[in-house]
């Protein structure tokens, strides 16, 4: 018996096949040929942010009685994997592209729904039964979620920048002390006013999942924070 290498998803288009042990879907592969415009790979701390926002969404969707906990339940459980490190390899689209990160949105949402159609059993791109779409981005939109996972990575990467730049100051002030010929120049930079803020200061994010006009049919309740 010949082992299968390829699954057939479809979507309005029509079907196309996606390598059987890939955890992204067709749309992921559609917007891969729609943009191949830098080559780069997506910056872990985004994937890890959108997988953060997926997690906050399911638990809202959960508490409202939206989403049934079976599933909602598997989506915070895949979405943990993304946020510990693991499947960040089947985040395949180019970050620049077309659509205000619609195809970024959708790439999460397809890795998500099938690790979470393993975690309860069923084959990956069996979408009957956990939807990217109707589970896993339930209560969103693009315009909502992108832009909330941007500003949970800039803040985790302010963080690092932080660090980094009181590296520099106390080296800066290290190099005034040991070098007469660049005293001068090393005092002008230590003089500069450097205060350490912490990027998490604020750390309460509110994100309503719905795009303009759409709001009619997201309760208040799913407002995630």
């Amino acid at each position: 018996m010949v082992q299968q290498t390829f699954r057939t998803e479809k979507d309005f288009l029509g079907e196309k096949e996606i390598p059987v042990d890939a955890y992204y879907g067709v749309q992921t592969m559609r917007a891969t040929e729609n943009f191949p415009i830098t080559g780069y790979r997506l910056h872990s701390s985004l994937i890890i942010a959108m997988a953060m926002v997926k997690k906050a969404a399911a638990l809202a969707n959960m508490e409202v009685s939206r989403l049934n906990p079976r599933l909602g339940n598997a989506i915070v459980a895949a979405a943990q994997e993304i946020i510990d490190g693991k499947w960040h390899d089947q985040f395949i689209v180019d970050p620049i592209q077309g659509g205000a990160g619609t195809s970024i949105n959708m790439n999460a949402n397809e890795v998500i729904a099938n690790r979470g159609l393993e975690l309860i059993g069923e084959k990956k791109g069996d979408y009957f039964h956990l939807s990217p779409n109707t589970h896993v981005n339930m209560s969103q939109s693009t315009n909502d979620a992108f832009p909330t996972a941007i500003h949970i990575a800039t803040l985790d990467l302010l963080e690092k920048l932080l660090v980094t730049m009181e590296t520099m100051h106390d080296a800066f002030g290290q190099k005034q002390k040991s070098s007469m010929t660049s005293s001068r120049w090393g005092a002008r930079i230590c003089r500069m006013p450097f205060r350490s803020v912490s990027a998490r200061s604020s750390k309460r994010i509110v994100a309503c999942w719905s795009a303009i006009s759409s709001g009619s049919s997201n309760p208040a309740s799913t407002c995630t924070k």
